[in-house]
């Protein structure tokens, strides 16, 4: 240990700057030479003042840890009692110090000034927060009360510009499901979870909740937009009951109600809709998930009998993982390759009964349960064989196709394509409503996330207090952007939910291309917004208790059931193609004019010089330049799609091959696609807001949604010319702009999507 001087009132002023430069190791040795060589230079100082120091600064004998001690004690003791304003750095620190030391004993302005420079001087070059050290010294200031911005909006018109229809359907939902008997199970075994379940299934039976897409004369109310916002509801409670509401009334009861006729409504539609008959959906097989047209479980017609007999060829026919089939369901509406007399006419669906009154496996059928899943475990899946089991002729759901007695096989619809598509037509409604469903279930994850990063603190500045987590712009961009998606993807569903009800022979192809698109894209928003909730909660977002993690492991699945996303997603693209093809196919000149009219904005963009380069906010905040960006991507990625597609085709290649060799493109254009459409919906409905304050957050949050999708983007608009470096930088500047207007109106954003404290059934979302 070197011969130190002792802190007295010469060196006491240097005594934080000698502190902080030994103190956390950060210093190497070269800087503290660079240090001792400083304090060598400056003849403003007396030479014992320099000596003095120099036994501080030695790089071969530094302070131990009793020295460091005597430091910080010498430093509280003068010290303490010294105000925030004399601690803005460790030189002000120093000098007040030496102030307080010295009392009413005077000092010449020249040793002042020469004090005050020694000080500055050692101060910058440490190179530290000066400010930040000299509040470390005194230790961290007690946490005061969060202070919080009041909202710029009323959420309750937030919740009224979201759930604007069937409001009163709504309510009356919430109603329910709030109530005692429907409080979450806590760790349940799988038979009590199922059994609960089930229950509450039967309960939303009783409040005539089941069958509103039915006739008023069968329990409904002939209104199956109804039932997506019943089935939208029932996203905020438990996942399993809104998956088995869904399997029973909506895949089972709507076949039957879409798919039969009048005889099978009269025969068992009330029944369904007071779950007196529950059922399943048996569509999916082993060996064929999404191609429903492959399907080998086979339907032959015994004209001697009048009777169907409905069987499992090979183990890879058997119904795999059917809702309900493993407990609950007493019929199934089966799809299967329809024989008559040795002639194929590919999937129809059959009723078949599985079990009886009582609970007992019909003959000819052997069902096995599928067992634990990672989540829904509420709803009892299933595997079911089928042994040549014989059903009447009238078990034909028929309104597309007919068996007479006598084995005549009869359809309205000629053609065996549109016949397959309108049959499995009930996936439209499903597709819909799962999209509606992801949509929910991420707005029960932020608010979730929202609320507690808000509260929950953690660092800050040095000796101030702990900042709340969602004051970091790193949480911010975990979340906000999420946030902006899921009020848009909202609108976008309300938008086609509106256009399902009012679905048409002129419409329905768009329609089942918006209900791909929506399903495929709000089911990956959902996943990935839930994993950013639970990973900005830490460890509390892990607990089973605040639900994050059942919400991801329960909407995994989304991205699988009612068609795998990316075969959704090549679905619209074959969409996409067609609509192409009309408007390109001959590539004539007025095809081309009506294409470039109907996207001269994009075009416009495209050739002008200036556009790629303008990166003031005005223009960055601007609707139409956001639509024009997507419209862009999505015309530009089509005609290149459609373009690496016919070269390929021209040299030779099968179509499905050459489809496959540019899948990924095929992918992006529809995501593309989706993406836009969503976009619209969101500028369409911010613009029926009159109440200026609810229109100024929703102007934010389009703005936020559309330059985080170019942001995460940007690769594709830099390559493909539309942005240049400048803009791009400025994009990803002006999200984390929007990031933080958007922070003190984060709270009241997801209060406004009125989700009950029970059924987000998280104690840090609520505490």
């Amino acid at each position: 240990m070197a011969d130190r001087i002792p802190l007295d009132g010469m060196l006491l002023p240097f005594a934080p700057i000698l502190y902080i430069a030994w103190a956390d190791g950060a210093l190497s040795d070269d800087e503290i030479r660079a240090i001792r060589s400083h304090v060598d230079g400056d003849t403003s100082l007396s030479v014992e003042l320099r000596a003095a120091l120099q036994t501080w600064l030695d790089p071969t004998s530094p302070p131990d840890d009793a020295e460091l001690r005597e430091l910080l004690s010498a430093i509280h003791h003068a010290g303490d009692a010294l105000g925030p304003d004399e601690r803005t750095s460790l030189a002000a620190l120093g000098k007040a110090l030496a102030r307080n030391a010295r009392g009413d004993t005077p000092i010449s302005g020249s040793r002042q000034k020469a004090l005050d420079e020694a000080l500055h001087a050692l101060e910058d070059s440490l190179g530290v927060a000066g400010g930040e050290a000299a509040r470390s010294l005194f230790g961290t200031e007690p946490a005061a009360a969060v202070v919080r911005t009041p909202a710029s909006f009323d959420p309750a018109a937030l919740h009224r510009f979201l759930d604007n229809d069937h409001w009163e359907l709504r309510q009356r939902v919430l109603a329910v499901i709030t109530s005692p008997e429907f409080k979450y199970l806590d760790k349940p075994t799988l038979p009590e979870y199922r059994q609960k379940v089930y229950e509450w299934l039967k309960r939303l039976a009783d409040e005539g909740l089941g069958g509103l897409a039915f006739p008023e004369e069968f329990g409904g109310e002939d209104d199956g937009v109804q039932m997506i916002a019943v089935f939208e509801m029932l996203a905020f409670h438990d996942l399993s009951l809104m998956v088995k509401f869904g399997v029973h009334f909506g895949l089972f009861g709507g076949s039957v109600f879409l798919l039969g006729t009048r005889r099978h409504h009269e025969q068992y539609l009330s029944d369904i809709a007071s779950l007196k008959l529950p059922g399943c959906f048996a569509m999916t097989e082993t060996g064929h998930g999404s191609n429903v047209r492959d399907l080998q479980t086979t339907a032959v017609y015994d004209a001697d009998t009048r009777e169907f007999i409905i069987h499992t060829p090979t183990e890879n026919a058997r119904k795999d993982y059917i809702g309900n089939a493993a407990m609950h369901a007493q019929m199934a509406v089966v799809f299967a390759q329809l024989i008559v007399g040795g002639a194929s006419h590919g999937v129809h669906a059959v009723l078949v009964p599985i079990r009886d009154a009582d609970g007992n496996t019909m003959p000819g059928i052997r069902i096995q349960d599928c067992g634990l899943k990672e989540g829904l475990n509420g709803v009892d899946n299933g595997r079911i064989w089928f042994d040549a089991v014989r059903v009447p002729r009238e078990n034909l759901l028929n309104r597309f196709a007919d068996v007479s007695d006598g084995g005549t096989y009869t359809s309205p619809i000629t053609n065996p394509t549109r016949r397959f598509f309108t049959t499995i037509g009930t996936l439209v409604a499903g597709r819909v409503s799962i999209a509606s469903a992801s949509v929910n279930a991420a707005k029960s994850g932020l608010t979730i996330a929202i609320r507690y990063t808000d509260r929950r603190r953690q660092f800050g500045a040095e000796g101030a207090e702990e900042q709340p987590v969602l004051d970091y712009l790193a949480v911010q961009r975990r979340l906000f952007p999420g946030l902006a998606s899921t009020v848009a993807f909202d609108t976008a569903m309300k938008d086609l939910v509106r256009r399902f009800g009012e679905r048409n022979e002129e419409n329905a192809r768009e329609i089942e291309a918006l209900a791909a698109a929506m399903k495929a894209l709000a089911s990956t928003h959902a996943l990935s917004t839930l994993a950013m909730c639970r990973q900005s909660c830490g460890g509390a977002g892990y607990m089973a208790e605040n639900r994050l993690g059942t919400l991801i492991t329960d909407t995994d699945v989304f991205t699988t059931f009612e068609g795998a996303n990316d075969v959704l997603l090549q679905l619209v693209a074959r969409g996409m193609l067609t609509e192409y093809r009309e408007q390109f196919g001959d590539m004539n000149v007025w095809g081309a004019v009506r294409w470039v009219t109907r996207r001269a904005a994009a075009t416009i963009s495209d050739l002008n010089p200036v556009a790629p380069r303008r990166t003031d906010d005005e223009h960055l905040r601007d609707p139409d330049f956001h639509l024009d960006a997507f419209r862009y991507r999505e015309d530009r990625l089509l005609q290149s799609l459609a373009r690496r597609l016919r070269q390929r085709i021209s040299d030779g290649q099968d179509s499905f091959d050459a489809l496959n060799h540019v899948q990924d493109h095929a992918l992006a254009a529809a995501r593309a696609w989706g993406e836009r459409y969503v976009l619209e919906c969101f500028q369409a409905s911010i613009r029926t807001v009159q109440e200026p304050r609810l229109r100024g957050v929703l102007d934010r949050l389009e703005a936020l949604y559309a330059l985080d999708r170019i942001d995460a983007d940007r690769a594709w608009f830099l390559e493909a010319g539309f942005l240049e470096t400048a803009k791009s930088k400025a994009v990803r500047d002006l999200v984390n702009g929007l990031c933080r207007e958007v922070r003190p109106d984060a709270v009241a954003i997801v209060n406004g999507f009125g989700i009950p404290d029970s059924l987000l059934g998280a104690p840090i979302a609520t505490a």
